[in-house]
């Protein structure tokens, strides 16, 4: 039996009927039948593709990609998952439409969307913005749809709010699936998602906010460390402290580094921006506040400079469980003496889990693709054996 028909099996035992022509928000609006779906799904089109066969699912259509900040991994997984699956991207660049001539999101969200299958969105920088104009965005789509403009509504991958970025989490948490051997080995072990200085200000907060949303729901020992002042969301710390309980792990909080990297399994350090600072700087740019925002930036950048010392080194390495934590990170991370000359992240660290981090880096496609998989396929586990069935070559050999 290949390991596409085990995958496949296991489907079939989970209760996933909700995700079809559903969204993907957040990963706590999943259930953990669900969330099982999406690592299953993106091994087994991993698993697929490894083998030279085609998952091309669609003849024709667009996944359409939004994104109001700069990315690299998540546009090319995003272009790489539709084409995965048989989909052309079409990229809406702001600066190109007619969004600059007063047109409004809900006229753009149909104009977009005639022959599209799925829309990817990230919008990531301002607090109570991001989630809001996703949502935006698909009540127009869903009111397009009743209405008939549209013959079919999209579904929604969100690539990055201001609350959670599921696509990184989700690839985040697949890597360390595959590290420790399995999804059963998750329980107690103790995740460091901690704060790490960086030259820059404006990081988001939804990376380590997706982080505590989702490992606490595995039982896992979670611990966000930050420097005073440097807090996240209270509504997804809520999240997180819910989901530890109900799974019987834990969700604390530290000021301190080396406490949360003492025999931690895996370590995440990564800079953000504080979630007041975020909210002000929101208030800023709403009012066209340009001096408001400069003197905010230069605020905040001497607030990070206090911090230098809470960097990922040797030292703390040494410090987790026997010396050898898996490492995490988003990329790209702020490098001592390589991208900034004080950041996140020692060198010599890097360097060593270099190939560890792209392995992360590699999850995310599947990820995003088995989001829309399960999103637009109605018998997800019917059609898994079906391509490998029909076992169409990917790239056509002699």
């Amino acid at each position: 039996m290949s390991k596409t028909e085990k995958l496949a099996q296991h489907l079939e035992k989970l209760k996933i009927n909700g995700m079809y022509r559903d969204d993907f928000y957040w990963t706590w609006d999943k259930t953990d039948d669900e969330l099982d779906a999406i690592f299953t799904v993106a091994d087994a089109l991993r698993d697929l593709r490894e083998r030279n066969i085609s998952t091309k699912v669609f003849d024709s259509g667009l996944g359409i990609s939004i994104f109001r900040d700069n990315s690299t991994r998540t546009r090319f997984s995003f272009a790489s998952a539709c084409n995965l699956l048989g989909l052309e991207v079409q990229d809406l660049d702001e600066k190109k439409s007619q969004i600059a001539h007063g047109e409004t999101v809900r006229e753009t969200a149909n104009m977009v969307s005639f022959m599209a299958d799925v829309i990817g969105i990230r919008d990531d920088m301002f607090i109570e913005e991001g989630h809001k104009y996703q949502k935006t965005f698909m009540d127009a789509l869903d009111e397009g749809y009743e209405k008939g403009i549209l013959e079919q509504r999209p579904t929604l991958v969100n690539l990055q709010c201001d609350v959670d970025h599921p696509t990184q989490s989700m690839a985040d948490l697949l890597h360390v699936i595959h590290e420790l051997g399995g999804v059963e080995n998750l329980k107690g072990k103790k995740v460091a998602m901690t704060w790490a200085y960086s030259p820059s200000y404006g990081k988001p907060l939804s990376v380590p906010q997706g982080v505590i949303g989702l490992m606490t729901r595995f039982g896992m020992e979670v611990v966000l460390a930050h420097p005073e002042g440097y807090e996240v969301m209270p509504e997804v710390e809520e999240v997180a402290r819910k989901n530890a309980a109900a799974t019987g792990g834990s969700f604390t909080k530290t000021h301190s580094m080396a406490e949360a990297f003492k025999d931690a399994d895996i370590v995440y350090p990564k800079s953000w921006a504080p979630f007041a600072a975020m909210e002000k700087r929101t208030d800023l740019y709403a009012q066209g506040d340009a001096e408001g925002i400069k003197a905010l930036e230069k605020e905040l950048l001497a607030q990070n400079a206090q911090h230098k010392d809470w960097c990922c080194t040797e030292e703390l390495m040494k410090t987790t469980r026997e010396g050898k934590a898996l490492y995490l990170h988003c990329l790209p991370a702020d490098i001592n003496d390589v991208s900034c000359l004080d950041g996140e992240v020692a060198a010599s660290v890097f360097d060593r889990y270099r190939t560890p981090l792209y392995k992360e880096a590699s999850f995310k496609p599947y990820i995003i693709a088995a989001m829309i998989f399960l999103a637009k396929v109605k018998d997800p586990a019917a059609m898994l054996k079906l391509l490998e069935e029909r076992g169409t070559q990917r790239w056509l050999q002699a």
